[in-house]
């Protein structure tokens, strides 16, 4: 068995309220395109906030955004 199909925690992904079902898993997507970490939340985020979170998971997509662009104002160039 794939870990790709193992949960751990929550059952989300088992009983149809997550995001399973997407074409590809967020973090198949990240790890293909080479996606830091802060962007891969913001990502996941987005990803699943119908399924999971609501309201909730746009807030923590937007404080990964937010983020990021307080530490790309600080640092610039050095960040990447």
């Amino acid at each position: 068995m794939s870990t790709l199909d193992t949960q751990i925690g929550d059952s989300d992904y088992k009983d149809g309220r997550g995001y399973k079902d997407m074409k590809i898993q967020v973090v198949e997507y990240c790890h293909a395109n080479n996606i830091p970490f802060m962007e891969g939340c913001a990502i996941k985020y987005l990803s699943r906030w119908r399924a999971k979170g609501g309201i909730k998971d746009l807030e923590k997509a937007k404080h990964f955004i937010e983020m990021l662009i307080e530490l790309e104002e600080k640092y610039g160039e050095q960040s990447r």
